[in-house]
């Protein structure tokens, strides 16, 4: 998927918005949010996510491997009048780790997109302060219908494998529950794909 090309028409889609939506109202039932909380977005994309949570966080850095979605959000921060809504160009791939550590990591439909899912649960490890919480809101484990031949990701996840995952990568307290429902077509009807969000502590 080309995000450069897609960031423009990103937030027209309600879809989209809807998700973001229900994903904030599900960290707010998990997580105490708090103005004292620094976060991190990772693959924020346009910043849908952080835009929905930001008045009840305090300084929020926004990272993304994507120029185009980043220039949308620097135009979206610049109307909206903040300033504690930070963009950062970051590829956790590549790019060593940020200095600044953080109370709250969350991600959203980013995690099916990294090929090394192990190292990124120690990233988000490491870059959190103790006691900080991961939020990742991702699919459900998926029949690969859901981006259509040619993807080279992960189809969703196992919801117990990922706690797996998680504990090794030094989590506790891990939660899933089901956040969204996406809905789309396919041929004369629509197919629904589960979303989680997970829910789990630095230990």
């Amino acid at each position: 998927m080309d995000f450069d090309e897609k960031a423009q028409e990103w937030d027209n889609d309600p879809v989209k918005l809807e998700r973001a939506a229900a994903v904030a109202a599900a960290i707010r039932n998990r997580v105490r949010l708090s103005p004292d909380l620094s976060a991190l977005e990772y693959g924020c994309g346009t910043g849908l996510l952080s835009f929905a949570l930001y008045r009840e966080l305090g300084s929020i850095t926004l990272a993304d491997s994507s120029a185009g979605m980043l220039a949308v959000l620097r135009e979206k921060i610049a109307a909206s009048g903040t300033d504690h809504l930070r963009p950062m160009r970051l590829d956790l791939t590549v790019d060593p780790l940020p200095a600044e550590r953080y109370d709250l990591i969350y991600t959203l439909m980013t995690l099916h997109h990294v090929s090394d899912v192990d190292r990124i649960l120690r990233d988000f490890h490491a870059l959190l302060r103790p006691d900080g919480a991961l939020c990742i809101a991702d699919l459900d484990r998926e029949d690969g219908s859901f981006h259509g031949a040619g993807f080279d990701g992960h189809h969703g996840f196992e919801r117990e494998a990922l706690r797996d995952r998680l504990a090794r990568a030094g989590f506790g307290e891990i939660q899933f529950d089901t956040c969204y429902m996406m809905r789309k077509p396919q041929g004369e009807g629509a197919r629904e794909y589960p979303v989680f969000l997970a829910v789990a502590r630095k230990a």
